[in-house]
């Protein structure tokens, strides 16, 4: 793949109030056109169904038991058996009656049980309806009552929570516990017109009342994945059949480009949610390969005790997991005496220079891999071949560390559930590929559009604009909201709201965000201008200007105090001075850190939207500075030059204390 993309329609300038357009770029893969399906292998189920025929035997899914609090080995099923689990499941909703296009909820950490479900829904026609806290408050069961949820799976930890929640809900009517259930809970459910089954009621109901699987159709919907709303309520992506069924081909077409091939012996940690997008489009690649998925145990603080103990050969996680990796490797090298310190330093050189050159990362430097660098491979499990970064962008001195130091090919993608995951890749060892997104997916075109208002042009030089992708991965819509569904869909092209840099070969790189809403490292969005709005509530706050970016896990922020609040503070505490003064002391930004985390904690804000740094200003955010605009909006560009190295030292202080934040 020396020649990644192919330009296919050529950019050009706007008309009659039409924005500008650039060129329309698509992988090599595609030049003359998208991968189509063959009958039997076009919709979610195919994958799964043809897995169980190919590879009955194999290893499909794996768990690790709790034993006096302590995870043991991990257990594992084969296809077979969790394609007997599936039709088990299948049947038994099938007996109580629920109807093909009904829809499923699924709510549990990732498990076994979670794809059983998941392909239960696939097999009988019913769609999948994942359901997660993230969200917000009120998530759960806003999307149970939107998406008419008429049957949840329910991991046992989380059925009080149901029941005490979704007591007004309209459908739901069934929930089946991923383990056991209690005579409370029993009565509980059935105090509000709900039946509480247990998963081996449900196995045994469905092997007493066996029904043939009723195939879903290439355009029937799959599942309806929630996802963050820029005004407060989730959003419904649509995804159909033939929409994922096409996304495994066409990753499966692209990764046999590569000399390390994929096999039936790969493994795959999973610990992303499987309520997103990453981690289910990489497990069905997974199944479609006849390999094997094993689970972690549920506590992220474990998650290197379940590398050590399965030892996956794919590692897939969102820029902040990398950027522990990191960390925690240089923090290793710099305790190391200096000798030995400066051997690793010239060995990470010697090999970068190799791979620049274009050599792979296995034959770059396999002295420096002996030496230094299989340490840190050993760090995820030993046998990782390929790192999958997703979610935000990795930092670009962070994927040239992987790239040299992990003994594995490193890539990172782009993409949103509403492209299905991945709509660019990086292709593994091109270090010319560092610091971008890589090339349109196999089934994707990508070209950028007009932003006038933030002054992009993709017929400028460089090309920026506003990220817009089409093709055969794409969303159908957001349930129940076409006008939603207008102003992203535009003659074909999703609008993503990205602001992305387009190299003259294709190979895409993010730089901004059209709206205010951003990604932090960990992959959560953040809607800044409801954070803000949110926090003006405190009588210390004037204004306030909230910061974060793909890069970083926290939040800062920029506070223009409230004059009467900070003197009555002053008096109160023994302090004098003018408000400049006042604001520099260190007492007083404690003091407002602490009214900004009462203000989230009162508003059951999410833990990654605290604040957990500020800059005090005692001047208002004004024209005469261009902070703002006659309008009074906040002119964030500008402001991020004004208050640049503030921002920089409050995120090195933070980094300096040593606070792990999710």
């Amino acid at each position: 793949m020396a020649n990644f993309t192919v330009q296919v329609e050529s950019g050009r300038r706007g008309k009659d109030g039409s924005p500008s357009v650039g060129p329309v770029y698509r992988s090599i893969l595609a030049k003359d056109a998208f991968l189509s399906l063959e009958p039997g292998s076009n919709t979610s189920w195919d994958v799964f169904r043809v897995a169980a025929e190919k590879f009955p035997m194999n290893r499909m899914l794996g768990w690790r038991e709790m034993k006096n609090g302590k995870a043991g080995p991990y257990l594992w099923k084969t296809y077979e058996e969790i394609y007997q689990e599936v039709v088990q499941v299948g049947s038994a909703l099938s007996h109580l009656g629920v109807k093909p296009g009904s829809k499923i909820g699924i709510y549990s950490a990732n498990c076994p049980n979670w794809i059983v479900a998941m392909e239960a829904c696939n097999g009988y026609t019913f769609i999948c309806v994942p359901l997660y806290e993230t969200l917000g408050e009120g998530a759960v069961e806003y999307i149970v009552e939107h998406a008419e949820v008429v049957v949840a799976f329910v991991h046992e930890t989380k059925i009080n929570r149901i029941l005490s929640k979704c007591t007004s809900t309209k459908h739901l009517k069934v929930i089946v516990s991923f383990g056991s259930r209690t005579m409370e809970q029993n009565a509980a459910a059935t105090n509000i017109g709900m039946k509480l089954y247990s998963w081996d009621e449900i196995l045994e109901m469905g092997k007493e009342n066996t029904s043939d699987p009723l195939p879903p159709k290439p355009l029937d919907i799959c599942t309806i994945m929630y996802t963050s709303g820029t005004s407060g309520d989730p959003k419904g992506v649509v995804l159909t059949h033939e929409c994922l069924a096409t996304y495994v081909a066409g990753t499966d077409l692209f990764m046999k480009q590569f000399e390390d091939k994929m096999t039936t012996d790969d493994v795959y940690l999973s610990f992303l949610p499987l309520a997103h997008i990453l981690d289910r489009t990489i497990e069905e690649y997974f199944f479609h390969n006849g390999a094997s998925v094993g689970y972690y145990q549920g506590d992220i603080q474990a998650l290197r005790d379940d590398l050590m103990e399965l030892k996956p050969t794919l590692f897939a996680g969102v820029p902040r997991v990398f950027e522990k990796v990191y960390e925690g490797v240089l923090k290793a090298v710099s305790e190391l005496l200096p000798h030995r310190r400066m051997i690793f330093n010239a060995l990470y050189k010697y090999k970068l220079y190799w791979m620049r050159l274009g050599y792979s990362h296995k034959n770059a430097s396999p002295l420096a891999d002996l030496l230094a660098f299989r340490k840190v491979k050993d760090r995820l499990g030993g046998r990782v071949r390929l790192i999958i970064s997703g979610g935000a962008p990795l930092n670009t001195e962070i994927e040239e560390f992987l790239r040299v130091t992990s003994c594995a090919y490193v890539t990172q993608g782009y993409g949103l559930t509403e492209t299905c995951g991945v709509s660019t890749v990086g292709v593994p060892d091109d270090m010319s590929l560092v610091g971008t997104v890589g090339i349109a997916a196999t089934n994707t075109e990508v070209r950028l559009e007009e932003v006038p208002e933030m002054g992009y042009d993709p017929l400028s030089t460089p090309s920026c604009g506003e990220v817009c992708v089409r093709g055969t991965t794409i969303f159908t819509g957001y349930y129940k909201d076409p006008e939603l569904t207008k102003q992203v869909m535009i003659d074909g092209w999703f609008h993503t709201g990205d602001i992305g840099e387009m190299r003259p070969d294709g190979v895409l790189k993010i730089i901004d965000r059209k709206k205010n809403i951003f990604k932090l490292s960990q992959g959560e969005y953040v809607a800044v201008e409801f954070l803000e709005k949110t926090y003006k509530v405190s009588p210390i706050v004037e204004d306030i200007w909230v910061y974060g970016n793909s890069f970083k896990s926290v939040l800062v922020a920029v506070v223009t105090p409230h004059e009467d609040s900070v003197k009555r503070w002053a008096r109160a505490n023994g302090h004098e001075g003018s408000l400049y003064d006042l604001c520099q002391l260190g007492d007083l930004k404690k003091y407002i850190l602490e009214e900004l985390k009462k203000v989230a904690e009162t508003n059951k804000l999410r833990g990654f939207e605290h604040i957990k740094g500020i800059v005090v200003d005692p001047l208002p955010f004004d024209i005469e500075r261009d902070l703002i605009t006659p309008t009074m909006k906040k002119k964030r560009a500008q402001m991020l030059k004004f208050y640049q190295s503030d921002i920089d030292k409050l995120y090195q202080n933070i980094s300096a204390e040593g606070k792990r934040y999710a």
